[in-house]
């Protein structure tokens, strides 16, 4: 097992008909900004509860954070945090308003030039601790983790942008399996998949004998696979959402990560494909990751072959027939969910390959993998795979 330190502050408030507890999970006194985005929030009547458990304290709120947060409407945020005095940010909604919301905190109290904090890659932003406001989280969608971790992604000039900060961990996160039983089967089955390939992208790389960690997302993995069909067909089996909400937050909340290497190529690549073809990010995941596999088989063979025994119960044949039915089986499992697997299936034209080519390289993105040895050219390969 590798080095690692690991802490998370992030208190989980889990469980049905919990949002009146948020009038003590909020200081007394605090001036509340509720971040929110399209507006589904309010047609549900989520945010008329939020704001009555928020009692007298002086809210403002702040819609329209976009399903890809936009670095502008951010500035807007952030802006208007400042106007106000806020000094505590309720995000209510999905992993892209958590995400935006992080980065309103992030941003709020910053002197300089906003932007300038989505250039640090994975490396924290310079920003200090007593500068950053703290914020909560209301999840409604079950998908990327970011309500129990310290991490973001923003979208700017045709781009996506992680930021990290150690104090954008939320201080407390509200999960209620019912807020998502109005979920559009499609955003459902997105979650499904975002999940499942986060918990991959820490696990299938090189073995380093991390025993808890990989039983752990072996764990996480064949939950998903049990309930993803299910809490798409019954949308109020409390049962099965509350197992999905917990595995989507459980999958990068750094547990599974601790110690081990990952490998975030799927999600890097991902990344350009909705900035360039507005797909939804997951359903970038399901189109990328069987060929990174397919391609990246060798690098990845004693994992891959560990991951055929204990997720899919593959134990027969030689061993690359095992991972290669695997791989088959992950593809298989993304279309059951009813999402697309191949590029082409997005109206996405061979040559456009170029193109996403060249956005990997204006970002940086030229030493994926694990062991940072995938550059351009395998990027390649694994897009012209997966088209």
């Amino acid at each position: 097992m590798l080095n690692f330190d690991y802490r998370n502050p992030t208190q989980i408030v889990f469980g049905k008909d919990r949002l009146a507890e948020l009038d003590k999970l909020i200081p007394a006194g605090a001036r509340v900004m509720v971040t929110y985005g399209g507006g589904s929030v309010k047609r549900f009547g989520t945010l008329d509860k939020v704001l009555s458990a928020l009692g007298d304290r002086t809210v403002v709120e702040f819609g329209g954070i976009e399903a890809n947060p936009q670095y502008e409407t951010l500035a807007k945020a952030a802006k208007l945090a400042r106007e106000e005095s806020i000094d505590f940010l309720l995000a209510v909604g999905g992993g892209s308003v958590i995400d935006g919301t992080k980065f309103i905190a992030l941003a709020t109290r910053f002197e300089g030039d906003s932007a300038s904090l989505l250039f640090h890659g994975f490396a924290p932003v310079p920003v200090e601790a007593d500068q950053v406001l703290p914020l909560g989280t209301i999840a409604t969608l079950p998908a990327t983790g970011s309500e129990m971790n310290a991490f973001g992604v923003v979208s700017y000039n045709g781009g996506k942008f992680p930021v990290n900060h150690p104090s954008i961990y939320p201080t407390f996160s509200l999960l209620d399996p019912t807020l998502t039983f109005t979920l559009p089967k499609i955003q459902v089955a997105n979650g499904v998949v975002d999940a499942f390939v986060h918990v991959l992208e820490q696990y299938a790389t090189y073995p380093v004998d991390g025993r808890v960690q990989d039983r752990t997302a072996e764990g996480i993995m064949r939950t998903l696979i049990e309930i993803g069909p299910v809490t798409l067909e019954e949308p109020e089996n409390y049962n099965a959402r509350a197992n999905l909400m917990w595995s989507a937050t459980s999958a990068l909340n750094g547990m599974i990560g601790a110690g081990v290497p990952f490998d975030w190529t799927t999600h890097m690549i991902g990344h350009e494909l909705t900035a360039l073809f507005g797909i939804d990010h997951a359903q970038t995941l399901a189109a990328v990751l069987p060929s990174v596999w397919r391609v990246r088989k060798t690098q990845k063979h004693a994992k891959l072959l560990q991951y055929a025994e204990r997720v899919w119960d593959i134990t027969e044949g030689d061993e690359a027939s095992r991972v290669d039915l695997a791989i088959d089986k992950t593809e298989q499992f993304f279309q059951q969910l009813g999402l697309k697997t191949r590029l082409r299936d997005y109206d996405i034209a061979q040559e456009q390959i170029d193109d996403i080519v060249a956005a990997l390289e204006a970002h940086g993105m030229t030493a994926l993998s694990e062991s940072g040895d995938l550059g351009l050219d395998i990027s390649r390969e694994i897009l012209q795979q997966a088209w």
